[in-house]
């Protein structure tokens, strides 16, 4: 992306928001499809769940649900295909099978280029915190081996830490509120459109990478104030956005 486009962008961005240049405090990210390569392994998890379930189901709409919480992304399946919600401990039961399935796959990489963008945020020293809409044990867990010092563990929102998950904007209001950190003092990193809809409504500015299926256009609807076509490209570009 043309540094004068990223330029025009955070200008916009700037205007909205009525102030007069943009100097981030905190950058608020994205776990699944955004640092750990993990929406494959994810979508078919779901999709063998609801094949259990007798719920007529693709694999690929569970991309569109990335940023959910468990809990919803079930009720959503059940009201679909049986007009009721269970409720919050038949919705866990459901996911710690669904989790189960996902431990059952093989490990994943790191998204490309997520290393080097965490680490130009921790050498520029603005505040990390993570954003996730996921419970995914396995994933929380490897944070501190595949990104060492990049998330302390009380700079972490999860799906247990919100009432209302993406595309709300709860997520990453509480997140800013652990950074001690105003909307207009944040960038929002994500790769999916239910996460950018939350950023965006957060106000914080909204960076987007195509990390998986979902077109580029379907993100800058969602949104997101620039999309870039990689995590690489993302990184390639935050010295220009910061």
């Amino acid at each position: 992306m043309e540094k004068d486009e990223i330029r025009k962008a955070v200008e916009r961005y700037c205007r909205r928001n009525g102030i007069e240049e943009f100097r981030p405090r905190a950058a608020l990210i994205d776990m699944d499809g955004t640092l750990i390569d993990s929406m494959r392994n994810h979508t078919a998890s779901w999709k063998r769940l609801a094949d259990k379930l007798g719920i007529q189901a693709d694999r690929d709409e569970f991309y569109l649900y990335e940023g959910m919480t468990g809990r919803a992304t079930i009720r959503l399946l059940f009201r679909r295909a049986k007009g009721y919600e269970p409720d919050d401990s038949q919705c866990d039961e459901l996911y710690a099978l669904k989790a189960s399935y996902f431990n059952e796959m093989p490990r994943v990489p790191v998204i490309p280029g997520a290393k080097r963008l965490l680490a130009s945020f921790m050498e520029k020293g603005i505040t990390r915190v993570l954003v996730t809409g996921s419970r995914q044990l396995s994933n929380l867990d490897r944070l501190d081996s595949d990104f060492p010092g990049a998330f302390p563990h009380e700079l972490r929102i999860t799906a247990k830490d919100v009432t209302r998950g993406k595309p709300h904007p709860e997520p990453y209001l509480k997140g800013m509120a652990l950074a001690g950190a105003r909307p207009c003092d944040c960038m929002v990193i994500e790769n999916a459109p239910l996460g950018v809809e939350s950023g965006h409504a957060s106000g914080a500015l909204t960076l987007a990478a195509a990390t998986g299926p979902i077109p580029l256009e379907a993100l800058a609807e969602a949104g997101a104030d620039l999309v870039f076509p990689s995590m690489e490209a993302l990184a390639d570009a935050l010295e220009f956005i910061i």
